[in-house]
């Protein structure tokens, strides 16, 4: 076997036969492709690196240099022409940086500007905006100090009217009685109106007192209005008597039209020494900080008036002092004007129509619930009137449409821009 086995082999050398051979050339072949791709990377590599070098130098000899980039050499010329019609507009700097300030500018927005603060940037455009100095503006442009003055016996003429129209009906009777009280609530709004009009609570834009009228005719009429309906009344229609079928509260009226001599002189008090805090100021964050304990000062003057007011206006009429309702109305009616003179009416005007319109709906439900199967309706307001009295709905809607817009003065009436003009638009 192992002779056959020898006869078997084939006899020729080993490189004729291929078998070592063909493993040599697959072991050669593999190597030159290995070393062909080698070379052939080198090489691509080679020309990307080139490739890139010739981009780098075309681009490095496309693009400007450093200095000769396009930069702003003057940027507050570029922010004076952006805002060129107020600072031809505007009669002192700050004017300016109240507008500024308005158009959403900081005092780190300053910095951008190489300022330290909107009130020095607005000094400079202002010096370099170019004016006719055949006709600069003037101080005479605003009304003299006695003329701005006479809003003061104005301001004390509504409590006054109201005073004359109360006595009126407490010492007439029958027919005479509501001629006295149809002539009397004439001759106080139409005073009420007046003031508005001129004086430190006058604004420069036209508001409707529908709904104030409404807050103040529900201060007279709605609590009596709320106790007759929930007794299953009212019987008669108002006579102007506590103890009539529908009775009414003067009280609340008579103090808050007392009260519009106080509000005046806060009002004025306010834009005054908010005026003079704009003038000393170096920035926005400080004003802001010293204008807020000023705008908590008049507020808090102006409610201890009114309560004064409202303890001696029950004191002579004889009726209960309902200070929470007299005082949350006052309150609600102060700072909504308050907003109004200083450029923000809108938010004042759906408070009060929010207001005006919760209270006509706790009257309203109290009806609806006479209806059958309707009781569940009047729920929420008479667990309110046997919690607190008929005085508890207004006191809960004013209180809570005043905290509204306490919380936006505070943010509104701290502002720069709330103040710069409004001085010279009365």
């Amino acid at each position: 076997m192992s002779g056959l086995d020898e006869l078997d082999r084939d006899p020729r050398p080993a490189a004729l036969t291929g078998e070592t051979g063909t493993g040599d050339a697959d072991r050669h072949e593999a190597g030159m492709r290995e070393t062909g791709s080698r070379g052939t990377g080198s090489r691509e590599t080679g020309r990307r690196e080139t490739g890139s070098r010739e981009s780098g130098s075309r681009e490095a000899g496309t693009r400007p240099p450093v200095a000769a980039r396009r930069v702003a050499a003057d940027p507050v010329k570029a922010l004076m022409h952006r805002h060129r019609e107020l600072c031809e507009r505007a009669v002192d700097p700050l004017e300016i940086a109240a507008g500024l300030e308005a158009h959403g500018l900081t005092d780190r927005t300053a910095a951008r500007f190489r300022h330290r603060d909107v009130f020095s940037l607005a000094e400079e455009m202002y010096a370099r905006t170019p004016r006719d100095t055949d006709a600069p503006p003037t101080p005479e442009e605003q009304p003299p100090a006695r003329a701005r003055a006479g809003w003061m016996p104005l301001a004390l003429l509504p409590g006054a009217l109201c005073a004359a129209a109360v006595a009126g009906l407490r010492l007439t009777d029958g027919r005479p009685r509501l001629i006295a009280a149809v002539v009397g609530a004439s001759a106080v709004l139409l005073a009420v109106r007046a003031v508005l009009r001129r004086g430190p609570l006058s604004a420069g834009t036209r508001t409707s007192g529908l709904w104030t009228c409404w807050l103040l005719g529900y201060a007279l009429l709605g609590d009596g209005l709320l106790d007759a309906a929930v007794a299953g009344g009212p019987d008669g229609l108002p006579d102007g008597t506590t103890d009539g079928p529908w009775p009414v509260t003067v009280a609340p009226v008579l103090a808050l039209a007392l009260a519009c001599a106080p509000a005046a002189a806060g009002a004025h008090l306010f834009a005054v020494r908010a005026r003079r805090k704009l003038t000393a100021s170096r920035g926005l964050a400080d004003f802001s900080a010293s204008v807020r304990p000023l705008l908590l000062g008049t507020f808090a003057l102006f409610m201890g008036a009114l309560t004064v007011l409202t303890a001696l206006s029950a004191a002579v009429l004889g009726e209960p002092p309902a200070h929470a309702r007299t005082l949350t109305l006052g309150a609600l009616l102060l700072l909504a004007r308050l907003l109004t003179v200083h450029g923000h009416s809108h938010a004042p005007a759906l408070v009060l129509a929010a207001a005006a319109t919760a209270e006509a709906t706790a009257s309203a439900t109290l009806f609806a619930a006479r209806l059958p199967g309707c009781g569940f309706v009047a729920a929420p307001v008479e667990a309110l009137i046997a919690a607190c009295g008929p005085a508890g709905v207004p006191t809960a809607v004013c209180g809570t449409g005043a905290l509204v817009l306490l919380i936006h003065a505070a943010r509104r009436l701290t502002k720069a821009s709330a103040h710069a003009a409004v001085e010279r638009a009365r």
